[in-house]
């Protein structure tokens, strides 16, 4: 059991039970996925872009990352369909509650004049999604081997039936949103 889940089951569960009134514990809200990606339009001139943007999405999240294809042709971008368009990766459990620590403990306060995360990236079921402009704020990656500066989405997906639960359950785990 990770230290942030433990925290979740000590702290977080009855703080939710009170504010919210849950009479079952399959009410109370909890996370369930982190989704990451990385999406390059500029790979389709250059696949180097991909081999690089896979080892690095895969020493960020600790698990292997997978090519995203491009599902249609569109001629504006020079874009075929089934050329490699990005790569993401999926955590569960341990690896999720890791990766969620390590994003709010370390890499979020390494992003210059930091001043909180804005909470209007819930979608209106508790899922939130945040944007990070720069991939080097990570700890495992080395900046001096980095070629690209990429940017990149983690999603947070929760069983909250709310944005207010979803933003609570986050709050409570650790998100810096802005006051």
């Amino acid at each position: 059991m990770t230290r942030l889940e433990k925290l979740y089951n000590e702290k977080v569960v009855p703080e939710l039970q009170k504010e919210y009134g849950y009479t079952s514990s399959m009410e109370i809200p909890k996370m369930v996925k982190i989704s990451l990606n990385i999406g390059l339009g500029a790979a389709s001139q250059n696949s180097k872009l991909i081999d690089a943007a896979v080892e690095e999405l895969t020493a960020i999240a600790g698990q292997k990352a997978v090519v995203t294809l491009a599902k249609k042709s569109i001629a504006q971008f020079k874009l075929r369909e089934g050329q490699p368009v990005g790569c993401r990766v999926t955590l569960r459990d341990d690896a999720m509650w890791d990766f969620y620590d390590k994003l709010v403990s370390f890499a979020l306060p390494r992003v210059r004049d930091f001043r909180g995360v804005p909470d209007r990236g819930f979608d209106g079921r508790g899922n939130f999604t945040l944007g990070i402009k720069e991939h080097t704020i990570f700890p495992e990656l080395e900046i001096d081997r980095v070629e690209l500066v990429k940017g990149m989405n983690v999603t947070v997906t929760t069983t909250a039936k709310t944005d207010k639960e979803g933003k609570t359950l986050l709050d409570l785990l650790g998100m810096p949103f802005k006051k």
